[in-house]
């Protein structure tokens, strides 16, 4: 029913039922994956008035919501890299996590997606001081926002045509990307800017 890729690797669909509406892939040396993708195999789409929620598991933490797949959005990139510091990726070499699929009413799901989007929200009244730990965690959903944006139009390219370094891949970037992002950023903070703060 449903499917997963991460960079690299080969497509995984070897997903674990655990409970009747409940399902797992194993995610091994996840502290290496930047990002995946999950998605719909089509062949079972979910049944009217059914979505899904999908969560993160590290060891000895609790499930990360992560995002949503439904009928009308199949499949869903997700970052990993900002749901572990550094430090504990550091400290657990070979670390394996859980991707987690939990299939459940919409109106379940939009509850949790509401509440886990209200946890990141930064609004901050009129003519009241923002506070440095809101401030940084806006700058870190913006700069992430961009991030993921900015990677989904990267091209591979021989750094051997010119460009910097002895015949390495990089990744190159057209400049339309980054005026692209900034004017889709502003007009969505013309149209809510309250809600605009939450990314």
């Amino acid at each position: 029913m449903f499917g997963c890729i991460v960079a690299g690797r080969l497509v995984q669909t070897n997903l674990r039922q655990v409970d009747v509406n409940k399902y797992v892939f194993e995610l091994p040396e996840a502290h290496l994956i930047n990002h995946l993708v999950v998605f719909l195999l089509g062949t079972i789409p979910f049944e009217p008035g059914y979505a899904a929620t999908v969560h993160l598991l590290w060891p000895n933490k609790d499930w990360q919501f992560l995002g949503v797949l439904s009928n009308d959005k199949p499949s869903a990139i997700f970052r990993l890299k900002s749901t572990i510091s550094p430090e504990e990726a550091a400290q657990m070499p070979h670390m394996n996590a859980e991707l987690g699929i939990s299939i459940e009413p919409v109106q379940a799901v939009e509850q949790e997606f509401q509440r886990a989007r209200g946890t990141s929200q930064a609004v901050v009244p009129a003519g009241q001081q923002v506070s440095p730990q809101t401030a940084q965690a806006f700058a870190q959903k913006t700069l992430g926002n961009l991030y993921e944006y900015a990677m989904s139009f990267a091209t591979r390219a021989d750094s051997s045509m010119g460009l910097i370094g002895s015949g390495a891949p990089v990744q190159v970037l057209p400049t339309k990307v980054f005026d692209d992002w900034y004017n889709n950023l502003l007009r969505k903070i013309r149209r809510d800017p309250a809600n605009s703060m939450s990314m």
